[in-house]
């Protein structure tokens, strides 16, 4: 539907004076999440995955990327480190979802769904059911308050001082 959108409120409701580039909270996650590699590693971990060399292996991903990927969801706070060390072997480390990390499950949910509409090369698809009653997971978007809100009732406005751009302020002026 074509008024299937956000509303802008207070100073972004003028969209020609400003740009979210640089300052968008949606780039900031890109930016760490934003790559195939970063999602394959984050979801294998989300199915248990914890040494390095499964992670890489079942997400598809050369070790030289898996090693930068994983590096920086560490140092994000997504993943932490965990030592451990086989019989006669040197210590290693394997990968834990952190608290923050594991904010992405909503992401990831959402994610799967989306990939089941699209076609698909070959047949099979996944269904994420809840263990506690063996209903169909769905991704939602619900207020505080637990209702359900559709992308028309959505409004986006600046609530907090950061970087310079005050609640009250214009964000950035496209130039």
């Amino acid at each position: 539907m074509a008024d299937d959108v956000m509303e802008l409120a207070g100073p972004l409701s003028d969209r020609d004076r400003w740009t979210a580039a640089q300052w968008c909270p949606l780039e900031r996650a890109l930016d760490l999440i934003g790559t195939r590699s970063a999602m394959t590693l984050l979801r294998e971990v989300f199915y248990g995955g914890r040494r390095f060399d499964d992670l890489v292996r079942r997400a598809g991903v050369t070790d030289a990327v898996g090693s930068k990927r994983l590096r920086q969801l560490v140092e994000a706070g997504m993943l932490t480190r965990v030592p451990y060390r086989e019989p006669g072997q040197r210590t290693r480390h394997e990968y834990v979802l952190t608290e923050q990390g594991r904010e992405l499950f909503p992401l990831l949910v959402s994610l799967i769904r989306f990939g089941s509409l699209l076609p698909a090369e070959r047949p099979g698809e996944l269904e994420l059911t809840h263990a506690g009653c063996g209903a169909e997971i769905e991704p939602r978007v619900r207020c505080a308050a637990g209702h359900d809100v559709p992308v028309a009732d959505t409004v986006v406005r600046v609530v907090k001082v950061s970087g310079g751009l005050a609640a009250d302020a214009t964000p950035p002026v496209e130039g």
